[in-house]
């Protein structure tokens, strides 16, 4: 479940119970463990019997409210299918200058961007557990494994190792290799005269590149590609949906026996996907343990798979944790650059003149007689940069002309040019910031920005036949990634 659908849930779970004869008891309980937790969470005495110390300690530690709070349900009637913006919308209405109650890194996120920066300590690090967790191995992977020992040395371990600059641009020929394969397919569809499915395209083309950087050039084997993008997919839908523990703690903490049986059939399905994840990771594992004594007798460089096995015991950690990371570079790599890719083609239709002006550029710093644009080019075409960066923003509230799609802005002379997106500065946090920031940015950005350099470079774009710029659809549709709702056709013109 998603959006919508995971508010209506909640809000029906909540009727049900306001309706019925634990309402008294429920109020009582999640009232006195959210005091509780509260003055907890921010140093109080916990065992302080001065009731007026208690009310006023109360009072000043409650964050800022808009209007519209009712019982129980708070403030959630509030909120739509698209959370991040309805979050916006009550940060607007709170009459105080304080910053709102809930952080997004989101797009659209609440703004107050400047006041976010805050020291964050260890004891905020932890992320909260999850009935998900048994999908990636006990939540022992880079994004879900508890801050701790382990985490910085699964972290340390593949940013050593795996997502240097280094590292990332020793994959260059994998890379143009799978971005080649694409301009061959859009250009027999050229040749055929017949629209692009783009969001599928963008999806393969992000699948295949993280699945060939993670188990080699043969991935494709077996149909082990199409798998892939069938579990990434999954894992998103799993990990999105409705989850009883992340919207009512207190309740599931008081009624456990209920919400074990609520949760039953999540649960099966969980196990299930687990059981084919682990059975097509052991396959990856093995496949390269068996290969690895003439990997390294002919000196050739290996792959992520290979790197992980050639040192994740100095780093301490077990075969299954081998397999979470795997998992984790499958589900991160693929769903993100593909929605990148996506938004950035379906803005640039929406904005012609946008896609021209890239187009003139990526063109002009492309030497001529060349088929494709290289990586070496890419240093030459900051425009492309500012096209990226501005897609990767999608379109939060603390911006000049925040709902247009507006790349100037990160070019020279422009109000956002020297805005950085590696967690230095708030306003813009597409990969996160601290210590939970993505470590994939190299991998992603190189990724995205030699796919959309020769889409632009290698072939002409229109919409399908009645259909014009303002027509294309950015609905999006809420869940562990954002994306569009409707599919993106495009129809390819050689230039």
């Amino acid at each position: 479940m998603t959006g919508g659908v995971q508010v209506a849930a909640y809000q029906l779970i909540l009727l049900v119970l306001s309706s019925s004869s634990l309402l008294p008891l429920l109020l009582r309980l999640l009232a006195s463990s959210s005091t509780s937790r509260r003055r907890c969470r921010h140093g109080s005495n916990c065992n302080d019997s001065n009731d007026g110390d208690k009310q006023q300690q109360q009072q000043l530690l409650l964050p800022p409210s808009p209007p519209g709070r009712l019982p129980i349900n708070g403030h959630l009637h509030l909120v739509g299918s698209l959370p991040h913006v309805s979050l916006r919308d009550l940060a607007s209405c709170s009459s105080t200058s304080a910053p709102p109650p809930t952080w997004w890194s989101a797009p659209r996120a609440p703004p107050r961007p400047s006041s976010a920066r805050t020291t964050t300590s260890s004891r905020r690090g932890p992320r909260p557990g999850s009935p998900t967790a048994g999908l990636v191995y006990g939540s022992s992977g880079v994004a879900f494994s508890p801050y701790g020992h382990h985490w910085r040395q699964v972290r340390k371990l593949v940013t050593t190792h795996l997502l240097t600059l280094k590292k990332v641009h020793s994959y260059r020929c994998a890379r143009r290799e799978e971005v080649s394969l694409v301009i061959a397919k859009i250009r027999e569809a050229v040749a055929a005269g017949v629209a692009v499915d783009m969001s599928a395209a963008m999806n393969t083309f992000s699948n295949d590149i993280i699945s060939r950087a993670v188990s080699g050039k043969f991935f494709r084997a077996e149909g082990r590609n199409k798998l892939f993008r069938e579990l990434v997919k999954t894992n998103s839908n799993l990990f999105g949906g409705f989850n009883l523990e992340e919207y009512l703690p207190g309740l599931v903490d008081s009624l456990g026996f209920l919400c074990r049986w609520f949760r039953l059939g999540n649960n099966r399905a969980v196990d299930a996907h687990h059981k084919r994840w682990d059975e097509l990771l052991e396959t990856v594992v093995s496949d390269h343990e068996r290969r690895n004594s003439s990997l390294h007798r002919h000196g050739r460089a290996g792959d992520f798979t290979d790197v992980l096995l050639s040192v994740y015991q100095e780093y301490g950690i077990t075969r299954d944790h081998v397999k979470a990371i795997l998992m984790g570079m499958f589900a991160a790599g693929t769903g993100t650059s593909s929605l990148v890719l996506e938004f950035a083609m379906a803005e640039l239709m929406r904005n012609p003149q946008c896609r021209t002006k890239l187009q003139d550029e990526i063109r002009e710093n492309t030497p001529e007689g060349q088929e494709m644009v290289e990586e070496e080019n890419l240093g030459s075409m900051p425009y492309l940069r500012a096209v990226v960066k501005e897609t990767l923003r999608l379109h939060p509230p603390s911006w000049e002309k925040p709902e247009e799609f507006m790349p100037e802005r990160f070019m020279d002379g422009g109000n956002a040019a020297g805005v950085d997106f590696r967690g230095n500065d708030f306003q813009f946090l597409p990969f996160g910031a601290g210590r939970r920031i993505c470590p994939g940015i190299n991998f992603g950005l190189a990724t995205v920005e030699i796919m959309l350099a020769n889409l632009m470079y290698c072939f002409d774009w229109q919409l399908p036949v009645g259909m014009e710029e303002k027509d294309v659809d950015m609905t999006e549709v809420f869940g562990l990634t954002m994306h569009l709702k409707e599919t993106l056709m495009l129809v390819p013109k050689l230039p």
